[in-house]
């Protein structure tokens, strides 16, 4: 659902993008409440990991294919302040290198897909898992859903946007209807996703999983023939079962896989929102990309021929690039995070 430049006016870009430049200062604070130190090192991961997995486009209806926004799942393995601003990291990284998404409509694309994504899922993941009984299947079916839901929420987003700052003149009921339809589908597909490695996660690493915590059922003590609740050990926080490196490890591989080999087989049918725009025209001013001359354009290496080889080495680029963007933000949010304590602490001895 990556927007191009020329679908939304420049006013309406504009304004979107102060928007999303708010949202991801908020995030910013936010995300220091969110990462500690076993969590901070995984979420520029789940960045690159997002990045690899937007690459496989799966076939949802005749001559159209969708793809991973990654919002649900950002939220509820990172936290969602962190979830908003792993998406931007990979949409920045998407246009600047991959000529993906326009630059004019980077707020645009960050807020409709990461910040309506991440609120959206979040939001109904937590009401969820407070209604079901606490359990991983639980945890499962509040996934799906939140999942689900955060797609056409995103086409239904979109779809605003265009009716105050369109600049094609086509019917918002026929764009609404057309963008809902299809997005439904995606949606399905992203929580297929979603759920699946939330859950892989959970089963070897349930601490690592944000939207998991304090969802693990109170031990129970029988006294006096009766079950009650055992005396809790600590507060909310997660115990650490170990080191984060396998997980870490692991989770490198597979985005290396995914970007470098799984990439040349997803579909090459255009998306849901490219589809919608060409059958209704919303395309009829879509602009060039300014870095389509970027050696790394449309996912594939300038001057490498072989079409394999191409996507996959810029696959895998474009997952070092994140992994290391990301994790250096979030290392610089963790570390001001540590500062802040630190400094609280002193001030507090001092007096």
């Amino acid at each position: 659902m990556h927007v191009p430049d020329g679908f939304i006016d420049l006013p309406v870009s504009a304004a979107t993008g102060v928007a999303a430049a708010g949202a991801v200062a908020v995030s910013l604070r936010g995300a220091r409440r969110e990462l500690d130190e076993r969590t901070a090192p995984l979420a520029g991961l789940v960045a690159a990991f997002i990045f690899a997995v937007q690459m496989l486009n799966f076939p949802v209806a005749a001559g159209t294919s969708g793809h991973l926004l990654g919002g649900a799942l950002a939220a509820i393995l990172v936290g969602p302040f962190t979830g908003v601003l792993c998406i931007a990291v990979v949409l920045l990284l998407q246009g600047v290198l991959f000529a993906d998404g326009g630059l004019t409509a980077l707020g645009v694309n960050i807020t409709v897909m990461g910040v309506v994504t991440v609120a959206v899922a979040y939001g109904l993941f937590r009401l969820l898992v407070k209604a079901l009984p606490r359990s991983r299947r639980s945890v499962a079916v509040a996934t799906f859903a939140a999942a689900l839901v955060s797609v056409p929420a995103a086409a239904a987003a979109f779809t605003l946007l265009y009716a105050i700052g369109g600049t094609t003149d086509v019917p918002i009921g026929t764009v609404l209807s057309a963008m809902a339809g299809v997005h439904v589908l995606i949606g399905i597909g992203e929580a297929v996703i979603t759920m699946l490695t939330v859950g892989a996660v959970i089963a070897v690493r349930p601490d690592l999983v944000y939207g998991a915590r304090g969802l693990s059922a109170p031990l129970k003590l029988r006294v006096g023939g009766e079950l009650v609740d055992a005396e809790p050990t600590s507060a909310a926080a997660p115990v650490a079962t170990g080191s984060t490196r396998p997980v870490w490890i692991a989770g490198l591989a597979a985005s290396l896989v995914l970007a470098g080999v799984v990439s040349f087989y997803a579909s090459a049918s255009p998306d849901g929102l490219e589809k919608v725009a060409a059958d209704k025209g919303i395309d009829r001013k879509v602009e060039d990309h300014a870095a389509a001359d970027s050696p790394l354009a449309d996912y594939g290496v300038e001057d490498v021929d072989n079409a394999r080889l191409s996507g996959g080495l810029a696959g895998v680029i474009g997952v070092g690039a994140t992994v290391a963007a990301g994790t250096g933000v979030f290392w610089v949010v963790r570390r001001r995070r540590t500062a802040g304590t630190g400094a609280a602490e002193t001030s507090t001895v001092a007096s």
